[in-house]
């Protein structure tokens, strides 16, 4: 008896009824989603939305292309005149401008075995952030959290700090 004590509250609460959205039927559901109207100004907003996502991950490119060839005047082109970047490899603290960071790329050079994936984007309004991964940058892994800004129709970096993982 004493080795099932601990199960007995686990035990009740799994005996307690279902209440609330999750006791609808199927039927109630499907019945409940019908009745909900996506109108002409959602569909908008839902293209706007996901036009803007695209936007930013093209925005994201040639900075993301850069770790590739090693190209630093490419990844310049990803970032606004007053952007800095902070971070650190091997356990030196580094906050270069944006010249000095496409200094940088240019220098590590060419990692064509790099791979990269776009983590998420969350946008509001002209405001956005973003969270890159990268593997085998020059032989680290990264990750780096962008702050973006849209002004004049166009999506560029603000500001960017990044992790170097076990390299910190």
């Amino acid at each position: 008896m004493n080795s099932l004590y601990p199960l007995l509250p686990v035990t009740a609460l799994l005996m307690l009824p279902v209440t609330g959205a999750d006791s609808q039927t199927s039927n109630e559901r499907t019945t409940n989603m019908s009745n909900t109207e996506i109108t002409a100004k959602t569909q908008a907003d839902e293209a706007h939305s996901f036009a803007e996502y695209e936007a930013i991950a093209t925005a994201l490119l040639p900075y993301i292309d850069a770790a590739k060839t090693g190209d630093g005047e490419l990844s310049r082109t990803a970032f606004y005149d007053h952007a800095h970047i902070v971070g650190s490899v091997g356990g030196e603290f580094s906050y270069p401008d944006a010249d000095a960071f496409a200094e940088n790329v240019s220098q590590i050079g060419a990692s064509p075995d790099v791979k990269s994936r776009i983590a998420w984007i969350d946008i509001s309004g002209p405001a956005a952030a973003a969270k890159v991964e990268f593997i085998n940058w020059s032989g680290l892994r990264f990750t780096d959290f962008f702050v973006l800004y849209k002004t004049d129709g166009q999506w560029k970096i603000s500001g960017k700090v990044y992790d170097s993982h076990s390299n910190n």
